[in-house]
């Protein structure tokens, strides 16, 4: 493993039908919107001035059509532990709904029954952040929300249910990093950017 931590530019795709119903999308292969494209095409100028080293997708198509439409057609590697959370079933339940069915439920503390453990999803990040930093920089990741939110937990140290912390947006960029002037200390360097006349 190598002693200076590569740059990693962590990329939600962009809002999908269900993310804008609030809906749980873990395995589910569900599309972009309209809108959706447009975000994912508002990362490219974002993502231009970088020359990636490497480019990892989730297999999902919502993560890999944001990836062909925000570096220009790169060709990227589809790698499985990208994928979002499953959800088991709780798939396609909004959080309410869940809540109605198991009060007080929450992702990252108690998993998801049928589906992942956070355990599990602790795991495949840590396996992502294993290979990552075998890598130098910059390394473009297109992933999801939850998953997301765990890898920059472990990335940076703590438990995977400290991403419960963070919010990932759709079509949002973070940076996972080194400390200035300490190559060896992991960090967040910026967290949920979106494009600027997004911003609330």
């Amino acid at each position: 493993m190598t002693s200076i931590l590569p740059t990693v530019m962590l990329i939600r795709h962009g809002e999908t039908a269900w993310s804008l119903s609030g809906q749980h999308t873990g395995r589910t292969d569900i599309a972009l919107t309209a809108n959706g494209e447009a975000m994912a095409r508002e990362l490219a100028p974002m993502l231009a001035p970088f020359r990636f080293s490497h480019v990892f997708t989730s297999p999902l198509q919502r993560a890999r059509r944001t990836c062909l439409l925000a570096v220009n057609g790169r060709m990227a590697v589809t790698d499985a532990d990208l994928a979002e959370w499953d959800y088991g079933r709780y798939e396609g339940l909004d959080t309410p709904q869940v809540h109605a069915l198991d009060p007080g439920w929450n992702v990252f503390t108690d998993g998801s029954p049928g589906g992942e453990s956070v355990a599990d999803v602790v795991a495949r990040a840590d396996r992502v952040i294993d290979r990552l930093r075998t890598m130098t920089g910059p390394i473009a990741v297109f992933s999801h929300a939850h998953f997301g939110r765990v890898l920059a937990a472990r990335w940076v140290g703590l438990p995977g249910a400290a991403g419960e912390h963070l919010v990932l947006d759709p079509a949002s960029l973070s940076v996972l990093g080194a400390r200035p002037g300490y190559p060896a200390v992991p960090v967040i360097v910026r967290w949920n950017v979106v494009a600027p006349d997004r911003l609330i």
